[in-house]
């Protein structure tokens, strides 16, 4: 579908859009992260205040969402897209490719598509995509902004949420000074950081521990240095009692590593698809690993990307070691 950017006039469309429809479908990508769920709940969140008919869609088989986003109030929540999809508009939230969403277009009325990924490949009829911003959740709270709502305390959970875990509590690049704005805004307005934090990052599982245990005994490093990667495999989940989930932020430990250029963390998807899950992190500007995944059949940030593969573990590595050659 043609349409439009991540400009000004783009965000005014979302703001007529939303003012001039009535029914409404939010979903995001698969496997949702923290600002994808912190997205759609405080978008949700946000047309429910204007008296909105909106759903959140995500499918059955996200259940149960990580941990750590179990609190975040997800509030009319559907897991099959309405059968009257054709009469609402569909919303997509914090997802670059419609190939990574759970229901395609799927014939809505109109499809809006709010993402802050800079390789997103606009496939809305309205393309409010914007790279500067440092999450989607500082988007829907921009333009909660511009349609007037005032954040419930809900709303500004999963908004700081999505803020929190997207700049790496505001230790990666993409922190601007926006949002350090929003964060002030929300915390003025009466939330807790801590209490996030505490959903976050404390009440950690053990199996989540041995995992990491796991991840880091695991470790090889390629190139002198420059490549640190991991993988995790079905036998690793089974022994540790963990779930797929478990797995988030096993990468950054990697990324820390003096020396590493990229990081990566391979994990086998359960089920035995022979399918692996490929996450990459870049440590500064010499590699995009956004292009790398891109040449997987993912993609995502120049410091955070991914993709899917069925290469083995080798084959994979040697893939990686030629992609990051031809970057430096």
């Amino acid at each position: 579908m043609g349409g439009s950017n991540g400009s000004r006039s783009a965000r005014d469309e979302v703001l007529q859009a939303i003012r001039g429809h009535e029914r409404f479908c939010l979903t995001t990508h698969e496997r949702p992260d923290g600002d994808a769920v912190g997205s759609l709940a405080a978008m949700q969140g946000v047309l429910a205040a204007l008296g909105k008919d909106a759903l959140a869609f995500l499918p059955a088989e996200e259940f149960p969402l990580p941990y750590e986003y179990r609190f975040i109030e997800l509030d009319g929540l559907v897991t099959e897209p309405p059968a009257d999809l054709s009469e609402r508009v569909l919303i997509f939230l914090d997802c670059g490719n419609i190939d990574r969403s759970p229901v395609g277009d799927a014939g809505a009325q109109l499809v809006v598509n709010v993402d802050h990924h800079h390789d997103n490949t606009r496939f809305g009829a309205i393309n409010h995509v914007d790279p500067h911003s440092s999450c989607t959740a500082e988007m829907v709270w921009d333009l909660a902004h511009g349609l007037g709502v005032e954040v419930s305390t809900a709303v500004a959970d999963a908004l700081y949420v999505g803020l929190v875990t997207d700049t790496g509590r505001f230790m990666y690049e993409n922190t601007g000074p926006r949002a350090h704005e929003m964060a002030a805004e929300l915390i003025a307005n009466g939330l807790q950081p801590h209490e996030i934090y505490r959903h976050l990052y404390e009440g950690v599982p053990h199996g989540k521990l041995v995992l990491l245990a796991r991840g880091l005994t695991n470790v090889e490093r390629f190139d002198g240095g420059l490549l640190t990667v991991t993988q995790l495999t079905a036998d690793d989940y089974r022994v540790a009692g963990a779930d797929e989930s478990f797995s988030e932020g096993v990468v950054d430990h990697l990324r820390s590593v003096e020396g590493t250029a990229v990081a990566g963390l391979v994990r086998e998807q359960l089920g035995g698809s022979g399918t692996r899950k490929v996450s990459l992190r870049a440590t500064d500007d010499r590699v995009d690993v956004s292009a790398i995944a891109r040449a997987g059949g993912g993609g995502g940030h120049r410091r955070a990307a991914g993709f899917s593969t069925e290469l083995e573990f080798p084959e994979l590595v040697s893939f990686l070691r030629e992609q990051l050659a031809q970057q430096l």
